[in-house]
Formats: C-alpha cells, sequence, structure tokens
C-alpha cells in the first residue's frame, strides 16, 4: 500500500472525530465527582467481621452490615452535604488536589502508589531485558522456525492467559508478558490491540468466569454465605465458552489487521514497534540468535514461572512481583555486559532502566488522576461519611421490587457501574456483597447467582474502564490512546456483555 493509501485509509478510520486525551477525560469524571459531593448527602455504614474456609483454612474478611446504613447528620440535625473544596490544605482532599493524593493514596499492596511503584519497576526491568536485544533475536528466530504456523500463536496464548486469570486472578502480572509479545505480535504481522486482547483482555475474561479465584470468587463467596468455590461446574462451562469467543473474535480480528494493517485502530501508535523491527532489513541488522541471546530468555522464562509459582503457592502479589522482575532485569542486564549483546556496558544497564521506566511515567500517572476520583468522592471507608457511600445505598434500594432472572440482569449492571469507582475485585466484593447477597433473597435470586454477577460485572468493564491500572498500564505500552482502544473495544465487549446477560438468565432459570 502507497504512502498516500495509507493516509487515506487513517483518515477514513478516524472518521474525522477524535476522543478527548484520557487525561482530559479523567478530569472530567473528577468534576462530575465535585458536582455529586454538592447534591449527595454524605452516608455511613456500619461493619462487621465475618469468616469463611479456604482450602481449609478459616479467614476473616471486614465487610458492611446489613441494613445498617444512615446518612451523615449535619449540625443542623439534617443529612450532610458537603462539597469538595476547590483546594485543600494539610492532606485533604480537594478538587485541584485530586492528582497529588490520588498518586500517594494506598500502600504498596495496591491502590495507587503500590501500582505506579510496580508499574515504574517493571517497566525499567524490561528496559533492561529490550537493551540486550535477545527479544528481538528471538522474534526473529521464532518467526523462520514456525514458517506459516505462527497463527496458531494467537489462540494457545489467549487460552493460556485466561487459564490464569481464572486460576489465582492475574491481572496486574499480564503487563511484563505484553512486554515481551508486543514486539512478537507485531513482528508476525498484527497490531498492538491483538497483543492486549491475548494477555490483558483473556486474564479478565478469566477472571469474569472463574471457578477458583482466590481474591474474588473465595471473598465473595464467603461474604454471601456460599460454600468457596462452590459452582464450580457451572463456571468453568462458562470458562470455556467465553474463552473460545474471545479467541475467536481476536483471531477475527488479527486475520482481518494482518491483510489490511491501516484497517487497525491502533496502526499508528505501532508505527514506533515497525520501525523498531524494521532494522532487520536496514544497515544495522538485528544480530543472529546466538548462545548469550538464548542466556537471556532462559533468565526470562525462568521469572516467568518463579512469578506464577510465587503467586499460587506463596501469595506473593505486587511488592514481591516486582522485585522478582527487577532482579530478572538485572540478571539479563549482566549476561548482556558480560557477552556485549548489542555492544552493551556496564552503564547501559542503569540507563535501559530509566528510558524503561520513563516509558511508564504517563500510565502511572493515570492511575494516580483514577484514583483521585475515589478521593474526590470521600474515598471508599464504609466506616467514613462519603457520598459514595450514599451511591452504593441509592443503587440497592432501586433494586427493590425486581424478582427472578431480571434481578440477576440488574445486578450485572449495577456491578459493571459500580465497578468504575472501586476496580479491585476483592474491595468490590467487600462492599456490594454485603448488600447484594440479601436482596438476592428477597428478589428470588440464589446467592450464588449474586456471586455471579459480580464476578462478571466486576471483570468485563476492566476492559474498557479509564479508572483500570492495569488496562491504561497495557494501553501506554503498546503506545496506545484510551481513545483509539475503545473504538475497537466496544464491539468486542458488547458481544460478551449479550453473553453475560444470556448467562446470567441461565443460572436464573436454573436455580444456579
Amino acid at each position: 500500500m502507497s504512502k498516500n493509501k495509507e493516509g487515506k485509509a487513517i483518515a477514513s478510520l478516524n472518521g474525522g472525530f477524535s476522543l478527548p486525551d484520557t487525561y482530559i477525560i479523567i478530569f472530567l469524571v473528577v468534576f462530575l465527582a465535585a458536582l455529586l459531593t454538592c447534591i449527595i448527602p454524605q452516608g455511613i455504614y456500619e461493619t462487621e467481621e465475618i469468616t469463611y474456609i479456604v482450602d481449609g483454612v478459616e479467614k476473616s474478611k471486614t465487610v458492611i452490615k446489613d441494613g445498617s446504613f444512615r446518612y451523615a447528620l449535619g449540625e443542623d440535625g439534617k443529612p450532610l452535604k458537603q462539597g469538595v473544596p476547590l483546594f485543600a490544605a494539610g492532606g485533604e482532599a480537594g478538587f485541584f488536589n485530586y492528582l497529588f493524593e490520588g498518586l500517594v493514596s494506598g500502600d504498596k499492596w495496591g491502590a495507587a502508589v503500590g501500582i505506579v511503584a510496580f508499574i515504574l519497576v517493571i517497566g525499567g526491568s524490561f528496559g533492561i531485558v529490550l537493551r540486550t536485544g535477545a527479544v528481538e533475536a528471538g522474534i526473529m528466530n521464532i518467526i523462520k522456525k514456525t514458517k506459516g504456523k505462527e497463527k496458531l500463536l494467537i489462540p494457545a496464548l489467549f487460552c493460556l492467559f485466561s487459564l490464569g486469570g481464572a486460576v489465582f486472578g492475574m491481572g496486574e502480572e499480564s503487563l511484563p508478558f505484553l512486554m515481551i509479545l508486543l514486539p512478537i505480535v507485531i513482528a508476525m504481522g498484527y497490531d498492538g490491540v491483538t497483543a492486549v486482547l491475548i494477555t490483558y483482555v483473556a486474564t479478565q475474561i478469566g477472571f469474569g468466569t472463574s471457578w477458583m479465584n482466590p481474591f474474588s470468587v473465595a471473598i465473595a463467596q464467603g461474604i454471601a454465605g456460599v460454600p468457596v468455590f462452590s459452582g464450580a461446574g457451572f463456571r468453568i462451562v462458562l470458562w470455556i465458552v467465553f474463552t473460545l469467543a474471545g479467541a475467536v473474535m481476536t483471531m477475527i480480528h488479527a486475520n482481518k489487521v494482518r491483510k489490511n494493517p491501516a484497517l487497525s485502530v491502533s496502526y499508528e501508535s505501532d508505527v514506533y514497534f515497525r520501525e523498531d523491527m524494521s532494522r532487520t532489513n536496514g544497515s544495522n541488522p538485528v544480530e543472529s540468535f546466538q548462545t548469550s541471546h538464548a542466556l537471556v530468555l532462559l533468565t526470562i522464562g525462568a521469572g516467568m514461572v518463579w512469578v506464577v509459582w510465587g503467586v499460587m503457592k506463596e501469595g506473593y502479589y505486587i511488592p514481591e512481583i516486582a522485585t522478582q522482575f527487577f532482579i530478572m532485569g538485572l540478571v539479563s542486564g549482566v549476561i548482556g555486559v558480560i557477552f556485549r549483546l548489542n555492544g552493551m556496558r556496564i552503564n547501559d544497564i542503569a540507563s535501559a532502566f530509566k528510558q524503561g521506566s520513563s516509558d511508564l511515567v504517563g500510565a502511572a500517572i493515570v492511575v494516580g488522576m483514577a484514583q483521585g476520583i475515589m478521593m474526590v468522592l470521600g474515598g471508599s471507608s464504609p466506616t467514613e461519611p462519603t457520598v459514595l457511600n450514599s451511591i452504593l445505598n441509592g443503587i440497592s434500594q432501586a433494586f427493590a421490587g425486581l424478582s427472578g432472572t431480571l434481578a440477576a440482569v440488574v445486578m450485572y449492571l449495577f456491578q459493571s457501574v459500580f465497578n468504575f469507582f472501586v476496580v479491585s475485585g476483592s474491595g468490590q466484593a467487600a462492599l456490594t456483597m454485603p448488600i447484594m447477597a440479601p436482596l438476592a433473597d428477597l428478589m428470588g435470586v440464589t446467592r450464588q447467582t449474586s456471586v455471579l454477577a459480580f464476578q462478571l460485572g466486576d471483570a468485563l468493564t476492566n476492559l474498557i474502564i479509564p479508572t483500570s491500572g492495569c488496562l491504561m498500564g497495557s494501553l501506554a505500552i503498546t503506545r496506545m490512546d484510551w481513545s483509539q482502544w475503545i473504538k475497537f473495544m466496544w464491539k468486542f465487549l458488547g458481544v460478551l456483555t449479550i453473553m453475560a446477560v444470556a448467562a446470567l438468565i441461565i443460572a436464573g432459570i436454573i436455580g444456579f
């Protein structure tokens, strides 16, 4: 395709319309949240400690006490409406404080500050790995050896990552895998969208249909008072159906893009990776695959196995996983220096780490901005007066009068919307399941079905919401803007949503 025709194709794709930048979108959402604080009174819940059994071990969780909601009262004895200030001092949340307060919120185990650190460390570590040139050499070796059979990698990887989401709640862990697979996928003639689909999107499909995820299913079932990990048979069937559907849709997109790359919404953002790979035909070709390259790739493989083992057997999370990948990057850098891969010297380890981290600074800032929305609404603590608590109670009251399968579908829609504000699966379970479980009893829905509605609503909307740190991190790695992503994903998610509604209707009919 000529350069002129490519330009016309891109212009046609854009249609003369472009969505606002992600930063602008989040700013507008923060503005809306600030307006809500002036309109909606603050509410508060009481909490209680519940226990549940996972693999024979008793665990506990603090949850909302059913029927305990009340409005916080002002000095006049009326429900308190207290709009967020434009600027707040003393570390409080104000409208213009949302970015800083969002960035420093939480701790190393999650929320903003932990995920921000995770993204920067992972980015720097893979900056070192990529500096060795081993990934590019390995890519070309794979392409030469597959000889047309590379199509099989797409569905195989999709199923593998979906299984990771189902078994141990894989989410943030997909980011480093995406860094490795992105150049491979583009070198095969596909696009950045395909790379995100087979990694992050696949994990969320597995997450939503999981039968044994300890971070969502176990907690939600424990709170709902149903046997932990029960209902596995129905969920396994859903996992197979949803994963196959996702893999098929991914293959359809991948084949379409391979025939005409200009049809991809990430065509322009993929230029960076295409030009990087074009060195194989230039004056500075990629080095032929050597034993030293294999050592780096073996280090990466060993690191991945270590991560999976740590998550499944030792309960490793963000701090441990980040450190594991830092070690992997450091070892790869040492190998690169010893064997002078790409002419590496000792200082190149530091410069590559800095470059890799800087590439993901934008994603790290988005995580803080998204968390700032929660800060403006007062935070997610059920025991503190917040507007978010009142919104949660109001939506639950709107369910009154519904019954049967319709109620299950509405629960799914509620969880989908609420996921915009509380992205954490375990956090959303702790906030919503104490309310949804009793409501399910009143509306003729089994508590097991209410847990399924939570699962699907929590996971599938993670594919589009700009408040998801994992999604925004994935898009940052592919250099794709959220507005580009949404042009593609709304159709993909539409199919999954129809399937989710059908699954809940079936669950309601069979009394799951």
